[in-house]
């Protein structure tokens, strides 16, 4: 038999199931139920003999003659119930034997232990609150299919609890975050993210057109022109956390559809973000993990600080030796094929050198490492180094050979800042944020600023390996 035809058959079993307690007086879906408390603070405030309300879905059931011992979980914790015939009477308890794994109850009855030391409620009353009309994984821990993971977040946060327990990290880890910034005087704002220009960053839009004004419009892929506008009315800590949009692939490091944290301070500079990054990661990892080392993609990450720190140049020789930044186009070329790493056509030596340091260099960053000093080509919203105007002063925060996030000196010299961007426009003048040159005109003071990719730090904190294991619903491939 097919498995359609087997859920099939399951599922038409259930409906019988749940025709016959309708017919004793347990309809199948009921209304609101007032519990005592959660089953984890039931757990932890345990008081024999007292009487409680507890609802939660059944994760596993064993029917006995005049007996049923069952765990029901509400996605905190799993209760014990024990239902006895002659406590509940012979109607209620056999209409009890009706019911399947993953129905939801509610439950009244007195508190105790049994004989193997386990909590549990006495059942004297229950009411049916949802039937199920789908089984759940066999054996409730039956869900493995990843593709089946993802697709059917539901299923899956219901029959996998470590997945359940990832979330709630995610949860905990965003509310300690604004715990922090807030702690440090940081103001959280909301900017746009419908935007008629997409700047910010260098990545493909999602483009849309709105109706009502007839213009076309982008997803936004930052909110960083948006943020540096508020530095410049007076707001001078802020962040936003929130949704970027880029249109581009699917691997196990990038979604389309992402969280990031961008956060700005006016009077600091890129060593201002430095400290700051430092200090946020290191107290996440301890207030909520109660450690500072984790196992991430094979690797064992120590996040104590202070953390390596290492200019871009200096990395190239590391890796590609001495006298790279002799050498020429062709010579740079004749390596990068050596090392595969494709070259479009028409780069010049500084886009190789990138291109190489991307795709073999970056990746064997294991350590906490912040690569500085970088060519200002690759970063045109920062500023200049003070002894080398061809350099800008930022850094690209490396762990586990992943960026988890970029902070500059932000530039602020709208002279220099429209000549950035008519360059990385390429003459295109409608990619130019005219309302964002003329707010730097009316004096944006020294700012640092810094963008952190969450679901990244997420990866990392939870020891997953892949963005959608820290993504409710990530973006998949369409059926067929």
């Amino acid at each position: 038999m097919s498995e359609e035809a087997t859920g099939n058959e399951y599922r038409q079993q259930r409906i019988e199931n749940m025709n016959q307690l309708a017919a004793t007086g347990f309809p199948a879906f009921g209304k609101a139920f007032e519990r005592t408390a959660r089953l984890d603070e039931l757990h932890a405030g345990f008081e024999e003999g007292r009487q409680v309300k507890a609802c939660g879905r059944i994760v596993a059931i064993r029917k006995m003659g005049k007996m049923a011992f069952t765990h029901i979980s509400d996605g905190s914790a799993k209760f014990q119930l024990m239902v006895k015939k002659d406590l509940l009477g012979e109607e209620k308890f056999a209409a009890f034997k009706l019911l399947d794994l993953g129905d939801i109850i509610g439950v009244e009855g007195e508190l105790f232990i049994t004989k193997t030391e386990e909590n549990t409620v006495r059942v004297a009353e229950w009411t049916l609150l949802s039937k199920a009309l789908l089984p759940l994984p066999e054996k409730f821990h039956g869900l493995t299919d990843v593709e089946t993971r993802y697709r059917q977040r539901a299923l899956d946060l219901i029959s996998n609890p470590e997945v359940m327990e990832v979330f709630k990290k995610r949860t905990e880890v965003m509310r300690e975050i604004r715990n922090f910034l807030d702690g440090r005087g940081y103001c959280e704002v909301e900017t746009p993210m419908l935007q008629q220009i997409a700047g910010g960053a260098a990545a493909k839009p999602f483009k849309a057109h709105y109706n009502a004004l007839n213009v076309d419009v982008f997803m936004r892929i930052a909110p960083e022109l948006y943020l540096k506008r508020l530095i410049v009315g007076g707001m001078d800590r802020v962040y936003e956390m929130n949704r970027n949009f880029r249109n581009e692939g699917l691997d196990r490091t990038h979604n389309p559809e992402f969280t990031c944290l961008e956060i700005y301070q006016a009077y600091g500079d890129m060593r201002t973000m430095q400290e700051l990054i430092q200090s946020m990661f290191t107290h996440l990892a301890e207030t909520i993990f109660g450690k500072i080392e984790f196992e991430w993609m094979g690797n064992t990450i120590n996040l104590q600080t202070p953390w390596r720190e290492v200019p871009y140049h200096d990395l190239i020789r590391e890796n590609l030796g001495d006298g790279w930044f002799e050498k020429g186009l062709d010579e740079a070329k004749a390596k990068a094929e050596e090392l595969e790493v494709h070259i479009e056509e028409g780069m010049d030596f500084k886009q190789v050198t990138h291109e190489i340091y991307d795709k073999t260099i970056e990746g064997s960053l294991i350590q906490p490492t912040f690569i500085t000093r970088l060519p200002k080509e690759l970063v045109p919203l920062a500023n200049h180094c003070d002894d080398d105007p061809e350099l800008v002063d930022v850094f690209e925060l490396i762990i586990g050979g992943k960026e988890i996030a970029p902070a500059y000196s932000e530039l602020n010299n709208p002279i220099e800042q429209r000549k950035r961007f008519e360059e990385q426009a390429d003459g295109n003048g409608s990619k130019m944020d005219e309302d964002f040159l003329s707010a730097l005109e009316y004096g944006m003071p020294p700012t640092g600023g810094m963008g952190i990719g969450i679901d990244r730090l997420l990866m990392l904190l939870t020891g997953s390996d892949a963005i959608r294991d820290v993504i409710l619903f990530p973006q998949l491939k369409p059926r067929g």
